[in-house]
């Protein structure tokens, strides 16, 4: 105990109040039973008093220090302008920027792609189901035709759901042709040159053209109308002016010579 308060005298320094800053106080009273609470009353195992003591003591001391602070003309608030530098250089919080925004990019692209390999696996096990729903159709309907053939069914049933099927995708893909329709530039053309109208097959013949015969003349189909040099007709300037055959010319060279 000796050597201690020696060693205390020792690196003691006798300064004044202002360069120490220590203030000794017990919590102050509490405002609602006007009594200042002692340490013994505290509970430790009690987080809410333990909490309320200490800022009780240190609300007392704030109480104690700031009036001596004003009597030796110390400021006790900090300017408007105040600049308080930082412990970290620029070029240190710059790295730490750089690091942060490059692991946020990482993980962004990440999530992407979960995305991607969700969306992925999701179009897999779609396409997936569509070819099987399509192979069970196609062997019930071969199971049909079986059956059909070797006469132990005479209903043709598969048939009128295949086409019913097959013109349900024509109304779609024709609704989806028609809804999109042409784009501007098209349409600019179309109202400014018209419609070339059909080009490929427009001289094919269909099954109505072909039944009619309204317009047959079979005068004209068999050269028998005017100016036509078959057997009653007058026959006509080509009819006049026709070149001899072959053997004609060569009786009229013979005589020549």
């Amino acid at each position: 105990q000796e050597g201690l308060k020696q060693c205390l005298a020792e690196f003691r320094q006798q300064l004044a109040w202002v360069e120490r800053l220590d203030v000794t106080l017990g919590p102050v009273a509490d405002p609602v039973s006007q009594s200042a609470t002692t340490s013994d009353a505290v509970d430790p195992e009690n987080d809410f008093q333990r909490e309320m003591s200490f800022y009780r003591q240190a609300q007392a001391a704030v109480l104690e220090a700031l009036p001596r602070l004003h009597k030796l003309q110390i400021p006790t608030r900090r300017p408007d302008d105040y600049f308080a530098e930082m412990a970290k250089s620029d070029q240190q919080m710059q790295k730490i920027r750089q690091k942060l925004k490059s692991k946020q990019e990482a993980m962004e692209r990440s999530e992407k792609a979960k995305q991607l390999r969700a969306m992925r696996k999701y179009g897999k096990k779609v396409q997936v189901e569509i070819l099987q729903r399509r192979q069970k159709e196609k062997k019930n309907m071969l199971n049909a035709v079986k059956k059909y053939q070797k006469g132990l069914s005479d209903k043709l049933d598969f048939l009128d759901e295949e086409q019913t099927v097959s013109q349900g995708n024509k109304k779609g893909s024709a609704s989806q042709r028609t809804k999109k329709g042409p784009n501007a530039k098209r349409r600019y053309k179309n109202q400014k040159f018209g419609f070339g109208g059909k080009k490929k097959g427009s001289k094919w013949n269909t099954k109505e053209s072909f039944n009619d015969i309204s317009s047959f003349q079979s005068k004209v189909a068999h050269n028998k109308g005017p100016g036509k040099g078959g057997r009653g007709g007058k026959g006509g300037k080509k009819a006049l002016n026709k070149r001899p055959g072959k053997r004609a010319r060569q009786k009229m060279k013979n005589r020549a010579r």
